[in-house]
């Protein structure tokens, strides 16, 4: 199995559960004398086969991460935290920038001007064209990156794990 094909199974199988739980939720409790929708205890047993599938598909995609290395050097799981980082830091200089040139919804304030004369006047010292700037380079070292993980996603074998002893460590 591909990476990418485990990544896909990995958010299947959480979705499964969130589902399974909340039918479970809904089951728990049900009018005295009127049969349940469903048996709560059945859906309880399948949430938890469920989960203990996504463990099993999360250790294997973190070996897997931490031993691949990308074209570019570094190992998966570097880029993974660095492609993180740069969403944050994007979103950082975007909405400063947002925030600074007055766009509506980017702040309390909404647009800078002022209705009348006597309502104070909100200003920036920001350079809000250099923030907009950076915050496209992240963007675009974002999207190459991406393209890199991604692409590596769907050349890489997953590494499958050995039985566990569980319990035992």
């Amino acid at each position: 199995m591909k990476l990418a094909e485990a990544l896909l199974l990995r958010a299947d199988r959480k979705r499964a559960h969130d589902q399974l739980r909340a039918r479970a939720q809904g089951a728990a409790r049900f009018q005295e004398g009127e049969p349940p929708a469903e048996a709560a205890s059945d859906l309880i047993a399948r949430a938890d086969r469920a989960l203990e599938m996504l463990e099993s598909l999360i250790r294997q995609i973190n070996l897997t991460n931490a031993v691949t290395t990308l074209p570019s050097g570094r190992t998966m799981t570097a880029a993974l935290a660095e492609r993180d980082v740069l969403t944050l830091r994007h979103s950082l200089y975007s909405g400063v920038a947002d925030a600074a040139s007055g766009a509506r919804g980017s702040g309390p304030h909404g647009a800078m001007e002022r209705q009348m004369r006597s309502e104070l006047r909100y200003v920036t010292d920001l350079p809000v064209a250099e923030l907009r700037r950076v915050a496209d380079q992240i963007a675009e070292r974002r999207r190459l990156l991406d393209a890199e993980i991604q692409s590596a996603n769907w050349a890489t074998d997953l590494i499958e794990e050995a039985p566990s002893g569980r319990g035992s460590g």
